[in-house]
């Protein structure tokens, strides 16, 4: 088998809702308490609806604020950890914008995060947009898929790869038959006990 991980971005690899949070402040948006629950951005802002919020997080992803998101937790260490002691390759899906300045911003992001070769590849999807296409090309190969929103977990399980959600508290009442991790630790040592689920 390749050693190839694919893995989403936002809320994988990149701390995004910490950085759009605090984008969002410098625009006079207050923050409501336990949003951070909802996967949906109008959850998160007082005043905020669900049409504008489509609207910030496109002008968002389109700003110069997406080239300096800081690792989630612990990605850096682990990410680094697979691709020089164990030769893992990344393929990185994202679902940020069509914008190629954007996309430019995004791939220096990732490689001054975690290393100039560590990602083979990019692949770059509208903003919000839907990953079943993307993923379908690697259907049947059991790869590792690390995503945070449900849906999309789900579509990789689907297509037979081996799923891995990262927990927030928007998805931490999902129910799903693999598994649902803290931190990149324990997605680490899920990929070198070289555990696919089904």
């Amino acid at each position: 088998m390749d050693k190839i991980i694919l893995t989403d971005c936002d809320g994988v690899l990149l701390d995004w809702e910490w950085a759009f949070r605090i984008w969002m402040q410098e625009r006079r948006y207050k923050i409501k308490p336990n949003g951070h629950y909802s996967y949906y951005i109008d959850d998160h802002f007082e005043n905020l609806s669900q049409e504008e919020s489509k609207k910030m997080v496109r002008t968002f992803n389109e700003s110069a604020a997406i080239g300096f998101l800081p690792a989630l937790r612990d990605a850096t260490y682990y990410v680094k950890r697979l691709f020089e002691e164990h030769g893992y390759k990344f393929h990185l899906i994202t679902s940020l914008s069509k914008d190629k300045n954007s996309q430019r911003l995004r791939e220096m992001n990732i490689k001054k995060t975690f290393g100039a070769s560590t990602f083979e590849k990019f692949i770059f999807l509208d903003t919000g947009a839907d990953k079943k296409e993307a993923l379908s090309f690697y259907k049947g190969s059991k790869l590792f898929w690390i995503e945070d929103k449900p849906e999309n977990a789900d579509v990789g399980h689907d297509l037979g790869l081996s799923s891995i959600l990262i927990e927030h508290g928007h998805n931490m009442n999902h129910q799903c038959s693999y598994p649902i991790v803290k931190n990149w630790k324990e997605i680490y040592n899920l990929i070198i006990q070289g555990e696919n689920y089904e």
